[in-house]
């Protein structure tokens, strides 16, 4: 598989762009192009931000606020699931335990 990159046409808010792109990334390149046009167009559909810098620096602010917040749910998950995990381990650990005093 080659990593050349090769040029992917995209379109945000009417227009194109050119982008270099390996081969293996270019549908994610292109979904998340369709992602920051949607967010885009909702923003200029409100009406009260004009300007497309404008619009595409508060979808860029949009986005990676919600990218932080599920990072953050994420870790948190995760640290809740290890705490499960290390309670059940010492829940058997305590279990195997029991069982060997009652096999001497």
């Amino acid at each position: 598989m080659s990593d050349q990159s090769t040029a992917v046409q995209v379109k945000i808010l009417d227009k194109e762009y050119q982008v270099n792109c390996p081969p293996a990334d270019q549908e994610a390149l292109i979904k998340s192009a369709r992602y920051l046009d949607e967010n885009m167009r909702k923003i200029k559909d409100r009406g009260n931000i004009h300007g497309v810098e404008k619009i595409a620096v508060m979808a860029a602010l949009n986005i990676t606020h919600d990218m932080l917040r599920k990072n953050r749910m994420i870790n948190e998950t995760r640290q809740e699931t290890t705490q499960q995990v290390k309670g059940l381990e010492d829940k058997i650990e305590n279990a195997i335990s029991s069982s060997r005093q009652l096999e001497i």
